[in-house]
């Protein structure tokens, strides 16, 4: 399939209105646009300069903890939801009433992120678990009476007070499954010669047209790219998530994805998706970068000064990591130990100038590992 010759689907009549019915995608295809070659070359190199920081930065896992943190926030953002990172880090009893439900949809989204992880070593990227994914996403928040975990069993609609004024009206529910066969066929499928950021770009532009799910359809499409690099090995741990580019650059995101169902131009959404894997990828090698040159600064130079406490200083940076806000009971729970040794070590962290305290308040207060912090929150 040329992708100049790509026709993106016809609109389908139903009752009242004209669904879009996409064309589907599990083809070998081919390209003579110049540009996408050497976005596709450069964002292969990033793409493995970033991977190369899973091979040799020790405890990996606790930086990417981080990471999975900052997508969550972020792709939730772009559907409205309205929990910033140093809120995604507390614990619920400490969020707002009334910011409860947004900060359940971000913890939800990490916890199918790892889940969907965590089952990569055992079934391949598949419906099964993308449907596995969605009734995580789904668990207990707004969306959790829209079938979680299953297909759509109603017309969606994408803009528009209703379907009447709708921007975009995807596929008639009976066709849903058939074309995410084909998607997950596609996504398999070894006798085609197609490079794998080339089927990850088409993939998601066909799931987010698809619009499979009653709810949830951007979260689990973005999530789906990340998955789709850990599983063809791009990726050896999940350090790249493309949501914090495409909330930066909202209008074009939608406005590419759209440009494709209606003048069928693929490959200005390719490339854009590829820009996308180049930037982000940048950022975090930068990002990497700065954790290690704070990882020294702070475990060689700050709490090895801290004599016999600096084994128990150590494993509390290391939880840092992971959860860079912190209280008093955090600490407890963490080190294993009681309320003064506690509150001991918290001194000599913001003596050290590692941590912030955030409140103000004498009681029930919350620290911050804000150098840590800034690399996320920015």
């Amino acid at each position: 399939m040329d992708i100049k010759t790509f026709i993106a689907g016809e609109y389908a009549q139903q009752f009242q209105f004209k669904s879009f019915l996409p064309s589907k995608v599990n083809f070998e295809w081919m390209w003579t646009e110049p540009k996408i070659n050497t976005l596709l070359a450069e964002a292969n190199k990033l793409l493995g300069e970033l991977n190369a920081f899973s091979l040799y930065v020790p405890d990996i896992n606790f930086f990417i903890m981080m990471h999975v943190i900052k997508e969550a926030t972020t792709s939730s953002k772009i559907e409205g939801t309205r929990t910033s990172v140093d809120e995604a880090l507390l614990d619920e009893l400490d969020i707002a009433p009334e910011k409860r439900d947004d900060w359940k949809e971000v913890q939800n989204y990490v916890k199918a992120l790892n889940y969907s992880i965590e089952r990569l070593k055992e079934i391949p990227l598949s419906t099964r678990l993308l449907k596995d994914a969605h009734k995580i996403l789904m668990q207990g928040v707004r969306g959790e009476t829209k079938l979680p975990g299953e297909y759509r069993d109603s017309q969606n609609w994408i803009g528009g007070a209703t379907i009447n004024d709708a921007a975009f009206i995807p596929p008639d529910k009976e066709e849903v499954s058939d074309l995410m066969g084909d998607l997950e066929n596609f996504f398999h499928n070894e006798n085609i010669n197609v490079p794998h950021l080339i089927k990850i770009a088409i993939g998601h532009y066909q799931f987010e047209t698809i619009h499979p799910f009653l709810d949830g359809n951007g979260r689990l499409g973005r999530l789906m790219i990340t998955l789709y690099l850990v599983s063809t090995g791009l990726l050896d741990k999940p350090t790249l998530y493309l949501s914090d580019f495409f909330e930066k650059n909202k209008n074009l995101y939608y406005d590419n994805l759209m440009l494709v169902r209606t003048t069928n131009n693929l490959e200005q959404w390719i490339k854009f998706f590829l820009v996308a894997v180049i930037e982000t990828s940048k950022k975090g090698i930068y990002t990497f970068k700065e954790i290690l040159r704070l990882k020294e600064k702070i475990e060689g130079e700050k709490i090895i000064t801290l004599g016999k406490k600096t084994s128990k200083a150590k494993s509390l940076v290391h939880y840092l990591y992971a959860k860079p806000l912190i209280n008093v009971r955090d600490v407890e729970s963490a080190l294993k130990i009681t309320s003064k040794p506690a509150n001991n070590i918290i001194q000599d962290f913001l003596r050290l100038g590692i941590l912030k305290e955030m409140t103000g308040f004498k009681r029930n207060r919350l620290f911050l590992f804000e150098e840590y912090y800034r690399l996320f929150a920015e």
